[in-house]
């Protein structure tokens, strides 16, 4: 008998849970540890943000689902790995958890295993910025809870706009380091269409910040398309979709701060500005959740685990090197902590080995570039794999055998604007590999074949379907798992 303990109820943490308990007989323990009692498609947040979804239909209560699927359910976040034991307790593995439900609040126990994945996610740092976030001068979509209060602020300025007076809308990433820079501009497309559909886009002045080096570098070095026969970089795909809208922006940029009404930037040439708003949505920048770790006398550890964003080392090369010598075989395969065997983190939670984009300071030193996207599609495939690999272990296989590499993976992204089958429309594009190799494709870095995009309907209703299809498989209705991940 095994016991398997997932860190996490995201993307990656639910998958990997829910194919761990298909996989593995009743006779082993799947056990899933969340600080949250509910799951959120995290990728619908956009579409709550601007009013066309309510928060109930992007998440769901976790408890029956499991406890359907015979998976152990502790609401408590997770602070501490025990990877040796504890000295009181003998040399069980072990995680220390701290309770935030279940009428336990806030009661710490150990919790023992004998694998375990650090699904964990990233800590919303929007202390990076002052003044960035909910909690300050901006808002944000990273939560279904900051979804629901951002959908509310932005339905205030529709209704200023009603009455005649003239708002001023600032979207984009909130810091120099910031990933998902796709989420910021499917965000920003989004309320445009919704602002034009209100009949009020004509009262409107809309500034996209980004930190990217170009327009649609995406954190992935931006890519080229095939689009009706040509191929075309994504810098023109995107810059012609903000002009064909009238966004206006301002790339490679850093926010170092967010007052009442003003963001103030500064560029990687030195350039300081003030863009002025009236509402702001700004994506914070990602750190790892902020776990410990000790070994079996209680010494700390945590550096040999996590590298110093928090994140977990895994099997990637983590050497420092510069950017024209950064190959695909830098990045994990199994996603297996060198230190510790029975430890995996999947999603978010491990540690790329370097950007994908090319790493840019200011003067100062200052990056101001996007760090690796942390999308849903590779999460929920890594995922699955560490899950595959780990039944394969607790059947007394000696190595993992199953992989997913970025740079052996493709991904697809679906820009929707509007929620109604019949009115909305997307941006669409797709890239494989996720990490450029020039060495199998010479010309652009990846196979055109499977790199392309598009801007139309048809996308919109892919998106649509996606959202009702992904949320059938996260509640495990029957055949979930023939849905793709």
């Amino acid at each position: 008998m095994a016991r398997v303990v997932v860190l996490g109820a995201g993307i990656a943490g639910h998958t990997s849970a829910a194919f761990l308990r298909k996989w593995l007989g009743k006779d082993n323990d799947v056990v899933v540890i969340s600080p949250q009692p509910t799951y959120n498609w995290i990728p619908s947040n956009i579409w709550v943000g601007v009013g066309l979804m309510k928060k109930e239909a992007v998440v769901f209560p976790l408890a029956p689902i499991y406890e359907r699927r015979q998976i152990d359910f502790l609401q408590a976040k997770a602070v501490a790995l025990w990877p040796e034991g504890t000295p009181e307790g003998g040399a069980k593995p072990k995680v220390e958890v701290e309770y935030t439900g279940q009428g336990k609040d806030g009661r710490r126990e150990f919790v023992e295993y004998d694998f375990l994945i650090n699904a964990t996610g990233p800590k919303l740092n929007f202390a990076a910025t002052p003044g960035l976030g909910p909690e300050g001068n901006s808002h944000s979509v990273c939560t279904a809870d900051h979804a629901a209060s951002t959908s509310t602020a932005f339905l205030e300025s529709v209704e200023r706009m009603k009455k005649g007076e003239r708002q001023r809308f600032a979207v984009g990433v909130g810091h120099g380091g910031c990933t998902c820079e796709g989420a910021a501009f499917e965000y920003v497309v989004n309320l445009e269409f919704e602002l034009r559909s209100r009949g009020v886009r004509d009262k409107a002045d809309i500034t996209f910040i980004t930190n990217e080096y170009e327009l649609g570098d995406f954190g992935v070095d931006g890519l080229n398309i095939k689009m009706g026969g040509y191929v075309s970089p994504s810098k023109i795909f995107t810059e012609s979709l903000f002009a064909e809208r009238g966004i206006d922006f301002v790339t490679r940029a850093h926010v170092r701060s967010v007052d009442p009404g003003a963001t103030h930037i500064e560029t990687l040439d030195g350039t300081r500005m003030e863009i002025p708003f009236d509402f702001a949505m700004l994506l914070p920048p990602f750190t790892g959740v902020g776990l410990k770790a000790f070994d079996a006398t209680g010494a700390d550890i945590t550096d040999r685990l996590f590298a110093p964003n928090g994140f977990m080392k895994v099997d990637a090369d983590y050497a420092k090197k510069p950017y024209e010598e950064w190959t695909p075989a830098d990045w994990p395969r199994v996603y297996q902590s060198p230190a510790y065997p029975n430890l995996f983190a999947a999603g978010i939670a491990f540690a790329p080995p370097h950007p994908i984009s090319k790493v840019r300071t200011n003067d100062e030193g200052l990056m101001i570039s996007p760090s690796p996207p942390r999308t849903g599609m590779p999460s929920a495939v890594i995922g699955k794999t560490v899950a595959r690999n780990i039944v394969r272990l607790i059947r007394g296989e000696d190595k993992p055998l199953y992989t997913a590499s970025m740079a052996e993976m493709g991904a697809a992204c679906v820009a929707s604007a509007g929620a109604n089958p019949f009115s909305g429309t997307a941006a669409s594009m797709t890239m494989f590999p996720i990490i450029p190799d020039y060495q199998k494709y010479p010309q652009y870095g990846r196979d055109l074949n499977s790199t392309f995009g598009e801007i139309g309907l048809a996308g919109h209703w892919i998106k649509i379907l996606l959202h009702h299809m992904f949320l059938y498989k996260a509640k495990m209705k029957p055949g979930w798992s023939l849905i793709p991940e």
